[in-house]
């Protein structure tokens, strides 16, 4: 029996029983606790909680899932995959256990011919969670003799999702598959020869806190009791085609076999070559799944999930000999062609589809020829030196430089016999984001190769901007792009690029944020979330589908979110005001450096040579609020460049402008340079609020300041804030700054006295440390840890105190460890005695900052480290002193 005839068959039979067929959701999951749909139920998960009213109380539906735990396992068995595909049959508070359990007896063992599945009965156990009498019953009442009714516990019989949410205790059915599969004795006995074909789970209680699998709290009961079944398409067709696993039923072998034939290999031949296969089988259908889905590959949240699966494919392939030979659009293909009867989407998709696959496998081809040859070298380092594991900075060049995947050169050294110092690659990785700094052109092309656009700009011209007049307008779609590849037509819940024909969305520029809004056409409609111009001329739309089908030629009308985008304009304008400000009462040089105009809130940037006095803040705030409440009027006009330095026109620092330019003046307080859009009259602003000012870089300064509504809100909630200071200080307003300065002085003074007395008590040990010193082959050796939060400083002179309490003829070691915040410091100080015998401080901090996951040095006599694991210090200190022994021998 084919795949989708099994389909076909469980939702016919359902459906004739009263029950409304569901095609199946998005992989794509609208859980925010899920990036993709990993079960049956995901998409029911809202009705069951009472959240959303369900289109029917009895549904039934095939459900696309993927689950990526065990992404390791596919392929080195035959048990694991990442896409399956589950049965289901949902009551939402119509039947219960005494409906669901008789449905799932009679489709098993109706005859084919019936319409049913034909199993024996003789050949099917049950399974009830441990205090399920009422299953039990109804199980009996069907026909199941009760020998072959098993009970067990939470491990087995009972569902969640892993995350909170509905859940409940479940009873599942087991095929026999014969003893030539394993031992007697049912489920609880043997697995592979009991083989689980269908769940029902009895869903009844709300789940809080869902710690692992059997560990959980429950928060009640459901609005009302449910049923979430599951039957596993995959594993039916394995019993119902009579092969021996999923890899081998008709949909899979279909990619699997392909795989062989373009690679001239023979499944079941050689048992590495197989693994690949299977690899290759099930990750092709998942990326094919995903990507009609509407996920691109990314190196983020789901698109991660895709990049990986996907360049496992193709790596395998490569394991199989592909080399240079781009196998993914014909294996892509054949997955199309298989599941297709089921998921008709997918051909009409088709070429969207190979799009998206066929630029990340020339992607990715580029990057191996590369990274593998870097890896080997690598690799064979390693293991000349006599290493066990590739270090965190090789795996991070070949991620940063060369764009492998930590998972893959986990599962390239794995395969060589190598472990990867993982630790010092995430080390790295961090330190790298947090040098980064956004990277504007990236974000303008987002995932597409700037030839895309260069060919749109060429077909089409330049894009006609309408937004300085109007917010709405007709346009037309000239151009679509999917995974930054051009492609006709784009569903809902596609992520999408949009070209038009002429548009009022402003783009990023100039400092001002996009704007947002909504495209509509006859039969779509797409919210626009960004909008950039990658190239002059060019205006490109990002957002996603809503609804409908998105067509190139379609005519839309375009919307500007007009609230937003007034908010943004009165910050844009008041950005220009405060430039002029600040020149005004710093001079000239208070060149504009950068800016970020968004809804209510601008940030500005400016050279500066150092900092902005409070004062100048204020009279800056108070001229711009008082020249505003003039309601001056901003007019806006294109002249030359010339023209417009001449008239004084201010222009960004740095910035390149064209021969013409536009001039945007406010009354005859500003005139500058801009593009941006703007308020009609200063008196839209309502009110400019200076929150503060920082260094950005050398010479360069940035205030952050509320506009509008925001900067009321803000200074109401001050207002607040110093009516209950006053109360609780029992002080006038006006006297406030007095009051406050005195609590602080008196509680820095009882700071320092505290940090004497702190300093006191731990230099107070000195003498009773050198007398405990132990005795290391003629060497005293002090090993100490301080009471946490004593200082840096507080270590240094300890352990200097307790080496000079030593005779000068007597060689010591001391070496003191802490935790002065959250990260442990070591100070180790040898005298010279000590130095004589070979001992130096910088080589034993070295030790103690190792197990301590950092490091230090300095000089012979003393020296400083520190780590970031506070739980180490005694082992840090342990391995010091065995250091020391290790060198007196």
């Amino acid at each position: 029996m084919e795949s989708a005839e099994i389909a076909r068959r469980f939702l016919r039979f359902f459906e004739e029983r009263g029950h409304k067929i569901v095609p199946s959701a998005s992989l794509i999951a609208e859980d925010p606790t899920l990036l993709l749909v990993n079960a049956g139920m995901v998409p029911f998960k809202p009705y069951f909680l009472g959240q959303r009213k369900p289109p029917a109380a009895r549904l039934a539906s095939v459900q696309k899932c993927v689950r990526t735990p065990d992404i390791e396992e596919v392929g080195k068995t035959t048990r694991h995959a990442t896409f399956f595909q589950m049965l289901g049959n949902f009551s939402i508070g119509d039947y219960f256990k005494e409906q669901a359990i008789p449905f799932a007896w009679e489709l098993l063992t109706r005859s084919e011919s019936d319409g049913g599945f034909g199993f024996p009965e003789e050949k099917l156990w049950v399974t009830v969670f441990l205090d399920d009498d009422e299953a039990i019953e109804i199980w009996k009442k069907v026909g199941v003799s009760e020998d072959r009714i098993q009970r067990r516990g939470l491990e087995d019989n009972y569902w969640h999702m892993g995350v909170p949410g509905p859940g409940g205790p479940c009873s599942e059915i087991y095929y026999d598959r014969g003893p030539e599969h394993g031992l007697e004795g049912g489920p609880v006995a043997d697995e592979d020869r009991y083989l689980e074909v269908w769940n029902n789970v009895f869903m009844q209680y709300q789940l809080s806190e869902v710690r692992s699998k059997v560990d959980f709290d429950v928060a009640g009961e459901l609005p009302a009791k449910n049923i979430d079944t599951g039957m596993g398409l995959e594993r039916m067709a394995t019993i119902l085609q009579g092969v021996d696993n999923l890899y081998e039923i008709d949909t899979t072998y279909r990619i699997l076999d392909r795989a062989a034939d373009l690679t001239k290999t023979r499944y079941g031949r050689d048992p590495r070559a197989d693994v690949s296969l299977r690899v290759i089988a099930d990750h092709v259908r998942t990326s094919t799944m995903l990507v009609a889905d509407g996920v691109a590959p990314s190196n983020e949240g789901r698109g991660y999930v895709l990049r990986r699966i996907l360049r496992r494919s193709i790596r395998n392939l490569r394991l199989l000999g592909s080399g240079e030979e781009r196998y993914m659009h014909e294996l892509t293909a054949t997955t199309i062609d298989a599941m297709g009867e089921t998921y008709p989407e997918l051909k009409a998709d088709a070429p969207q589809i190979h799009a998206v696959i066929d630029a990340e496998e020339a992607s990715f081809l580029s990057t191996l020829r590369t990274g593998t040859a870097i890896f080997d070298v690598a690799v064979e380092e390693t293991k000349r030196k006599g290493g066990a594991r590739l270090g965190g900075e090789q795996a991070f060049q070949l991620h940063d430089t060369y764009g492998f995947p930590i998972d893959l050169t986990l599962e390239m050294a794995s395969e060589h016999g190598l472990q990867v110092d993982e630790e010092g690659f995430r080390r790295l990785m961090k330190e790298q984001r947090e040098r980064a700094k956004a990277d504007a052109a990236a974000k303008k092309t987002g995932n597409a190769d700037i030839s895309v656009f260069g060919q749109m700009l060429e077909k089409a011209g330049k894009v006609e901007f309408l937004g300085y007049d109007t917010t709405t307008a007709e346009s037309g779609v000239i151009g679509i792009l999917v995974g930054g590849m051009s492609v006709p037509a784009a569903d809902a819940g596609t992520a999408v690029e949009v070209v038009l024909s002429r548009t009022p969305f402003y783009a990023e520029g100039g400092g001002q944020l996009a704007d947002q809004g909504v495209l509509r056409t006859a039969g779509a409609v797409v919210d626009v979330t960004d909008v950039q111009s990658p190239l002059g001329g060019l205006v490109v739309h990002r957002g996603k589908v809503r609804s409908g089908e998105l067509r190139l030629g379609d005519e839309v009308q375009a919307e500007v979110d007009v609230e937003r985008r007034r908010a943004i304009s009165r910050s844009h304008s008041a950005t220009h005001m405060v430039h002029r400000g600040f020149k005004n009462f710093l001079g000239e040089t208070a060149a504009q450096a950068g800016s970020e105009n968004s809804p209510g809130r601008f940030r500005f940037d400016f050279t500066a040579a150092g900092a902005v006095p409070a004062a100048v803040l204020r009279d800056v705030e108070d001229e711009v609020n008082a020249v505003l409440i003039n309601d001056l009027q901003v007019n806006a006009f294109y002249t030359s460049q010339r023209e417009a330095r001449a008239m004084g026109a201010l222009a960004m620092f740095g910035e390149k402008y064209g021969e013409e330019v536009r001039v945007v003046e406010i009354g005859d307080y500003s005139r500058e340079l801009c593009g941006g859009t703007h308020v009609h009259s200063s008196g839209q602003l309502g009110l400019v609020k200076i929150l503060g000012e920082q260094s950005v870089g050398a010479g360069v300064r940035r205030v952050e300041a509320l506009v509008g509504i925001d900067a009321f809100r803000f200074l109401a909630k001050e207002s607040v804030l110093v009516a209950q200071l006053t109360e609780q200080l029992k002080a006038r307003r006006e006297e406030l700054p007095e009051r406050i300065d005195g609590i602080v002085s008196r509680l820095r003074t009882a700071e320092k006295e505290l940090e004497k007395l702190r300093s006191s008590q731990v230099l107070a040990i000195a003498g009773e440390l050198a007398a405990q010193a132990r005795d290391v082959n003629g060497v005293s050796l002090v090993t100490h840890r301080a009471p946490d939060g004593t200082s840096a400083d507080d270590l240094r002179k300890l352990a200097l105190d307790v080496r000079g309490r030593f005779p000068a003829d007597r060689a010591a070691v001391v070496v003191i460890a802490g935790a002065p915040s959250d990260r442990p410091v070591v100070v180790a100080a040898v005298n010279e005695a000590g130095r004589t015998r070979g001992l130096k401080a910088g080589q034993l901090v070295g030790v103690a900052a190792k197990a301590l996951g950092g490091g230090g040095g300095g000089k012979d006599d003393v020296a400083q480290g520190g780590g970031t694991r506070v739980e180490s210090i005694a082992d840090a200190l342990r391995q010091v002193g065995e250091s020391v022994s290790g060198q007196l021998g």
